[in-house]
């Protein structure tokens, strides 16, 4: 017996990403565009990382958007008009494994780090523009670290978790945290963020509690939560009051 669970947890130990990421494939040739999008292909050590980019001719400024763990950009890179309206650039990355980008993420350290580069792939279009860093449920962790490093204008984390310790601990209570090889502590990177972060939860997501927002916000140093009643966990872009606090958010950029 102790044989069996000693393997069970070597399994899970070196075996975690097929846990943690649920990427999508595409074929390299596959076209994706949309009316001024641009799609780029961006070095990283080993691997090329997929992009789309929304350019507006003047853009007050960028929303670099890092998604959730499922999917790839063909889902995932919708909505661009709200952004259109808004006048700000949308940036939005595949990790390493996802739609056209290569590779496999094989650590927390190697995921942090293509992010890192593909921001500094397009940063220098937006010097002395505003910098919004946004980042969806597995995304806000590696958006809250991002912030730190590059003190953007505004964070919006959506439906962030604590730590996945803790989500781990939620939803695999049996499964001992010296295991886990990615913590993806959201929380401390929040506390050291030094600009305004905005937190938007469903008050119906099963999947992290709404609680988390609400830890997340307190040790925040400038932080809000949104609460969007009747949202569950993949479905908060449906309800005019997620859109209408993101929209408020960037106006208020000046």
């Amino acid at each position: 017996m102790a044989a069996a669970v000693a393997a069970l947890f070597a399994v899970l130990y070196w075996r975690q990403e097929s846990l943690l990421f649920a990427p999508e494939k595409l074929p390299a040739d596959f076209t994706l565009h949309a009316a001024g999008v641009s799609e780029l292909s961006i070095a990283v050590d080993g691997a090329t990382i997929s992009a789309l980019q929304l350019r507006l001719p003047d853009p007050k400024g960028v929303v670099f958007f890092l998604h959730g763990n499922a999917g790839n950009l063909q889902s995932w890179f919708v909505n661009v008009d709200f952004y259109r309206r808004a006048n700000f650039d949308l940036v939005m990355i595949d990790y390493r494994g996802y739609g056209k980008s290569t590779g496999r993420i094989r650590s927390e350290a190697q995921l942090r780090a293509d992010i890192a580069a593909a921001w500094d792939h397009v940063a220098p279009r937006y010097q002395g523009r505003r910098v919004v860093l946004l980042g969806r449920s597995l995304g806000t962790a590696l958006a809250a670290g991002l912030a730190v490093r590059i003190h953007p204008d505004l964070t919006i984390l959506v439906s962030p978790y604590w730590s996945m310790r803790a989500m781990a601990a939620l939803h695999y209570p049996w499964v001992p945290g010296a295991l886990l090889r990615y913590p993806l502590e959201t929380w401390r990177d929040v506390a050291a963020i030094d600009g305004p972060v905005l937190l938007l939860h469903g008050d119906r997501d099963d999947l992290i509690p709404y609680s988390h927002s609400q830890r997340l916000q307190a040790v925040a140093q400038s932080g809000q939560v949104v609460l969007v009643p009747g949202a569950a966990h993949g479905d908060l872009q449906d309800f005019a009051i997620y859109n209408d606090a993101i929209a408020q958010r960037l106006d208020a950029l000046r």
